[in-house]
């Protein structure tokens, strides 16, 4: 869905009459729509097709994802009672999630597989406010009045996320994502004392489960991501199984191209991915992509010339 899916008409049609949540629980499902932008794009690596709330109801948080809203719990954490939800994540609790991936790695072939996970903050505020984020932010208010609550709810998911990316890691993806959506509007010192200490253990754990890591906080001022083109795709994909990533995993903010721009014509489309390209030449690395998931009105064959024009860069 991130990557392409949204606006495929392939995608619409597998999942016409299926539930966001049912298509994440079903490896067919799973594999089917990874690879269907893999197949009609080429693009240099495939996306775990998931949802970050997942990890949550497999552990048996009373949620469900609305079409047109989002994710909406059904009890939103309020207090410590409410905490006792968030047991530990075994791996089977999702068993489809190690399934398959083990069949898109045989499937993909040398295209490394991406996977990812909503990081603690993230997935903090949409179980406190009980759905999409709205004003007066009770994530906030819980943040700031009862910080001991906050720490203890922050510690939680913090060992379900990283369960959840090991589950992944274990299995064969060659990469892993963290995405902190909603961490754009937390001031830097905020930042620093209630959410950077979860992000920072997340990142250190994965260094043990030999994967490269990158980080996506949308709306956030900084959208590099190290790693490199086609090659480098290959590249990062044949470090993780050396164990190199095992002992210094790399790591950078995922994003780029506004996903917004896609809707405009494609003169500006080409200016502006000319532009970004071009000031990636400045970094180690550079990976392309989108600064968010792919809006469902994006005209596929935006996205085709999009991909070629990258591919073509040099």
């Amino acid at each position: 869905m991130r990557q392409a899916g949204r606006s495929l008409p392939e995608y619409l049609k597998v999942r016409e009459g299926v539930p966001m949540l049912t298509a994440c629980a079903t490896p067919d499902l799973i594999v089917e729509i990874t690879m269907q932008p893999v197949r009609r794009y080429g693009v240099d690596a495939a996306i775990f097709f998931s949802d970050i709330v997942v990890p949550l109801k497999a552990i048996g948080v009373d949620l469900d994802i609305k079409p047109g809203v989002g994710p909406v719990i059904a009890d939103p954490i309020r207090d410590r009672a409410g905490l006792e939800v968030l047991r530990p994540l075994e791996p089977g609790d999702v068993p489809y999630v190690t399934e398959a991936i083990q069949s898109l790695v045989g499937e993909l072939g040398s295209t490394p597989l991406i996977g990812f996970a909503g990081a603690p903050f993230t997935l903090a505020s949409y179980l406190i406010e009980g759905g999409p984020l709205q004003e007066p932010r009770p994530h906030q208010a819980m943040m700031y009045g009862e910080p001991a609550l906050w720490h203890a709810l922050m510690e939680r998911l913090t060992d379900i996320v990283s369960r959840h990316l090991r589950v992944q890691i274990d299995a064969g993806a060659s990469a892993i994502q963290l995405f902190d959506s909603w961490v754009g509007a937390v001031a830097p010192d905020d930042y620093r004392e209630f959410v950077l200490p979860y992000t920072r253990r997340i990142f250190e754990a994965v260094p043990t489960c030999r994967a490269s890591t990158s980080g996506s906080a949308r709306r956030a001022a900084r959208r590099a991501r190290r790693g490199g083109r086609r090659r480098g795709g290959r590249r990062l994909a044949r470090a993780a199984r050396r164990g190199r990533a095992a002992r210094r995993a790399r790591q950078g903010a995922a994003g780029n191209l506004d996903p917004a721009i896609l809707l405009a014509p494609w003169e500006a489309v080409e200016r502006k991915a000319l532009s970004i390209l071009e000031q990636g030449r400045s970094a180690e690395g550079h990976v392309f992509n989108l600064g968010h998931g792919v809006l469902p009105s994006t005209d596929p064959d935006q996205l085709r010339r999009l991909t070629d024009l990258v591919h073509s860069f040099r």
